[in-house]
């Protein structure tokens, strides 16, 4: 009995330690690598636009992980995540909110765009959607699984363009774990 409930413990220390550190955890077991790009959305939708500027921060003050941290909120307060086929234009997912990651990466990535112009950054950052792979420990994750749906993995880069610094964002990632930056290495 004695045993058993120390093993009880053990776990639950574990599992809270895991909770706490989840995004640390992550970043350092997980690497995202780009395979290629996605369509870049402009926002044009007055929905849209109207639904960035309600929920956009008047406190940016030209700090980049401000603006992700925003983008993702917003992200998340307005999709769905959904495996069936559907909308990945962003002027249209704010009406029909039910995305995969491809949606979630798109209006991330057009959601910050807009903010970026807004806040006069975007001659220097620019977000884009990027098809990509996860490794876990180094081991593309993608080859052990033979479904259509889970070939790659869509997130964004939000990139420097003077600087080529980089922020790396798993919109999905973050609407359901709170994790908002991952790791990512450029090339195969």
């Amino acid at each position: 009995m004695k045993f058993i409930k120390r093993l009880l413990l053990a776990i639950l220390v574990l599992v809270a330690i895991g909770l706490l550190f989840r995004g640390w955890l992550y970043r350092h077991l997980v690497t995202y690598r780009s395979i290629g790009q996605r369509t870049n959305y402009s926002v044009v939708d007055d929905k849209l636009v109207e639904y960035i500027n309600e929920n956009t921060h008047k406190t940016i003050d030209n700090n980049i992980e401000q603006v992700v941290k925003t983008g993702l909120s917003i992200t998340s307060k307005q999709l769905n995540f959904t495996a069936a086929k559907n909308d990945v234009d962003p002027n249209k997912l704010i009406t029909s909110k039910s995305a995969h990651c491809v949606g979630y990466a798109a209006f991330f990535a057009a959601t910050c765009n807009h903010m970026l112009s807004k806040y006069n950054l975007a001659d220097t950052w620019t977000a884009k959607p990027q098809v990509g792979q996860l490794y876990f420990l180094g081991t593309n994750i993608h080859k052990y699984v033979n479904t259509a749906f889970l070939k790659d993995h869509d997130f964004v880069i939000i990139e420097n363009k003077k600087t080529g610094e980089v922020y790396a964002v798993d919109p999905t990632l973050d609407d359901y774990l709170s994790i908002d930056f991952v790791t990512y290495r450029n090339g195969q």
